[in-house]
């Protein structure tokens, strides 16, 4: 084999779900108690930041309660047999990822261990709990302090990179994501468009489904890791 596959992975709540994690749709959830308009955009932010504060502080903290499952570590070993031939795109905010070793990986929806001051971009890591009174510690103003997550209405990250990764893929993979949720919804149908084979890991067929050349459903802690060792098998072979 002359090189290695050339992987691009998405995931989203679904991976992280089996950790404990709150998902958006989760009826019991964080979220089935607070409506996204208040906690989740600028404008809520600007009308109650204490309130958003306090939501995130309590998911912040939450994270403390979770572990990387297995489906987490089956993807962190992949990274370290593909190298940079691999790309991780999360839409995911928590670190469970990183716990598990992923190292090349995209959150384009921001982190949730981060803040960023409004009034100079600087972005810190932040494990603690923010106030309306935190002053950040670049330019000491108070009241900007924010989460540096990507509230709606405003744009995802590292999209010009995605879309690279994308363009140069010899496979494309979705993990337990709903399929709803743009720009993260259509990277199947950009993939497709460039003659990329597609595969969907979830519990359950997404809102998109139809757009994938292949499809596995299940627990993402029982199909991720059983998916991963197969690509290891063939990737393997290959190399003989």
């Amino acid at each position: 084999m002359s090189r290695r596959l050339r992987i691009v992975v998405l995931t989203g709540a679904g991976i992280s779900a089996d950790s404990g994690v709150s998902t958006f749709r989760d009826p019991d959830g964080v979220w089935a108690k607070n409506d996204w308009r208040d906690v989740a955009t600028p404008r809520g932010f600007a009308a109650d930041p204490k309130r958003v504060h306090a939501f995130y502080n309590a998911r912040r903290a939450g994270l403390k309660n979770v572990a990387p499952n297995a489906a987490h570590a089956a993807l962190a070993r992949l990274e370290s047999l593909l190298g940079d031939e691999f790309t991780l795109v999360t839409q995911n905010v928590d670190d469970l990822h990183e716990r598990a070793g992923a190292r090349r990986l995209l959150h384009m929806h921001g982190e949730l261990l981060k803040a960023r001051c409004v009034f100079c971009d600087a972005v810190h890591g932040w494990a603690g709990d923010l106030t309306p009174e935190t002053r950040c510690p670049d330019c000491k103003g108070a009241g900007g302090m924010r989460p540096d997550v990507v509230w709606f209405g405003e744009t995802p990250r590292f999209m010009n990179e995605i879309a690279a990764a994308i363009a140069g893929a010899d496979l494309f993979v979705a993990i337990g994501t709903s399929g709803s949720v743009y720009p993260a919804a259509g990277f199947v149908l950009e993939a497709r468009a460039v003659g990329v084979p597609c595969v969907e890991l979830n519990l359950e067929p997404s809102e998109n489904a139809e757009a994938f050349t292949e499809r596995r459903y299940g627990r993402a802690v029982d199909i991720v890791p059983e998916w991963v060792a197969g690509l290891e098998a063939l990737i393997a072979q290959r190399t003989n």
